[in-house]
Parts: C-alpha cells; sequence; structure tokens
C-alpha cells in the first residue's frame, strides 16, 4: 500500500479518505477495497521515513484534517518502484503444498483435491464475469484488472489438468 499512496500524492497534496477513494474508483470493485485505517497507519509510516508531509488543515465546524504532500524522497521512492520489475514466481503456492503432501500424509485424495480447486476456480471466474458485466466499462483500469485476473484463472485451471494428467 506504501507506494500506490506515493503514487496517488504525485498529483498533489490530499487526506487519507480522499486517497482510499481514489484507489477504490481507480482500481473498481474487482480489487480488495482498502481499509482507511491501515491507509492512515501507512501515511504515518511514510512520514515517519522521510516519504510524505503532512499539515494539519483548520476545517470550520468539524474536526481538523490532514493533508500529506509528497517529499522529494517520496518522489524518488515512486520513481525507482516504477523503474522496478515485479518478479513474483508462484512457487510457494499453498495448493500445490496440499497436493504435494496428501499422498505423504494419507489423508487427502489428489484428485478430489484438484477436483475441488478446480470447482473453486470455476466459481471465481463465474463470479469475475459477473462483476466484469456490471462494472463501468469505461473504467479500462479496473476491465484490465478483472480481464488479468481471469487470465490467471484460466492457466491455474490448464495447470490444473496438467497435474490430474501426471497424477493418474
Amino acid at each position: 500500500m506504501r507506494l500506490p499512496l506515493l503514487a496517488l500524492l504525485t498529483r498533489g497534496p490530499a487526506h487519507g479518505y480522499e486517497l482510499k477513494q481514489d484507489l477504490e474508483k481507480l482500481l473498481g470493485a474487482a480489487y480488495p477495497q482498502p481499509n482507511v485505517g491501515q491507509i492512515y497507519v501507512t501515511l504515518g509510516r511514510l512520514e515517519k521515513a522521510g516519504l510524505i508531509d503532512g499539515e494539519d488543515v483548520e476545517q470550520s465546524g468539524r474536526p481538523n484534517k490532514r493533508t500529506y504532500r509528497l517529499t522529494d524522497a517520496g518522489h524518488e521512492a515512486v520513481l525507482a518502484w516504477f523503474d522496478e520489475t515485479t518478479d513474483e514466481p508462484r512457487v510457494r503456492d499453498e495448493f500445490f503444498m496440499k497436493l504435494a503432501l496428501a499422498p505423504e500424509s494419507g489423508l487427502a485424495d489428489p484428485v478430489v483435491l484438484i477436483n475441488r480447486q478446480r470447482r473453486q476456480y470455476l466459481n471465481t471466474m463465474r463470479d469475475l464475469s459477473k462483476l466484469a458485466a456490471s462494472e463501468d466499462r469505461d473504467n479500462r483500469v479496473s476491465q484490465l484488472l478483472i480481464e488479468g485476473a481471469m487470465l490467471h484463472l484460466q492457466a491455474d485451471l490448464d495447470w490444473l489438468e496438467r497435474c490430474q494428467e501426471e497424477l493418474e
């Protein structure tokens, strides 16, 4: 959450709730909704790290709100983040661990595990299809997120098929 918040602050100063709303609007319903409490905790940590500066702004008839702006160090951190590639191979997959240990433990049938996981992936795929149909068509970021999730699920389904072929 740290770097996405910094990236949003490149547009200019904002307060925590505003950042939460911006993330929700940008990413749509497919992305887990950020917790406003976690956003404020993260903003506090970013401020302590010198990546943002906070300023209390008086409001008439309401409590002060704290707005945050990016520091030079924060700007550099966002630039570095955009320059990095993402390397997340899924070799620490919990389902695969279950599949590998099922025969060793004698507590589960690997094919039953595969079929159960396949049903779960298909249900998730159906839910994402419904979400894509109901999501704002103009929100290309959200549509791309849903499409990417569905493509990952299709790859997972293909991999489950491969596992079942290998184990039978």
